[in-house]
């Protein structure tokens, strides 16, 4: 029974999705599996993992569109009181601002959210962060445009910067909000591969990147 419920939820999720890169269904299902992953290592609730995993885009607060999780649950009879659960851990989601504190309280929304700010780093994040930005088409970075560290939840949500600065905004900022030993093993070798490609960027962007000798 549970796992036809999440097999349901997973394909009602998937038609459901953006067809913009950065939060696509792709985007999901790299989440799914990575809090599949921290959940048992952590000793969490599966069940729940699983469902605001799947869940934890489709009312974002970037694409605004009318609830759909509540009735979604309910048609796939999942408890109520379960579904309560998913609600608040999707509510609590989202990165909110560098001043805005992390109120996560419990184990399976840690879990969570540790799992979708793990897909805003390394590789995977560079990448998301590109096609984020090409979307909104902001510029991949302006020199004469300083990091905004956002006090509010408001700030943040109005912001329209580069997506350079993005790293600084909050990227760079998330492996020291992560909740979990798992995910804060995961997210060192992810924020060095940030940090290397920034610097590599900044580099070639004034031209200042080195010629090693013999080639050319």
């Amino acid at each position: 029974m549970i796992q036809q419920q999440i097999q349901s939820l997973a394909e009602q999720v998937k038609a459901r999705s953006m067809s913009e890169g950065s939060h696509d269904w792709w985007h999901v299902w790299r989440v799914w599996q990575m809090a599949k992953r921290i959940a048992e290592a952590e000793q969490a609730d599966l069940y729940l993992v699983e469902l605001a995993a799947l869940c934890h885009d489709l009312e974002d607060w970037k694409y605004p569109h009318d609830p759909v999780i509540e009735p979604l649950l309910t048609e796939l009879r999942v408890a109520p009181p379960t579904i309560r659960q998913v609600l608040d851990i999707c509510q609590r989601v989202s990165f909110k601002g560098a001043g805005v504190p992390d109120e996560m309280p419990t184990l399976e929304g840690q879990v969570v959210q540790d799992a979708d700010r793990l897909d805003a780093m390394g590789a995977i994040g560079i990448a998301r962060a590109f096609a984020y930005g090409g979307s909104k088409h902001r510029p991949l970075y302006d020199p004469a445009e300083p990091p905004e560290l956002h006090a509010s939840f408001e700030a943040y949500r109005n912001k329209s910067g580069s997506s350079l600065a993005h790293f600084y905004e909050k990227l760079f900022l998330l492996k020291d909000r992560m909740h979990t030993p798992t995910a804060r093993k995961i997210a060192r070798e992810r924020h060095r591969y940030m940090e290397a490609f920034v610097k590599r960027f900044l580099l070639e962007w004034e031209g200042k990147d080195e010629i090693h000798a013999g080639e050319g």
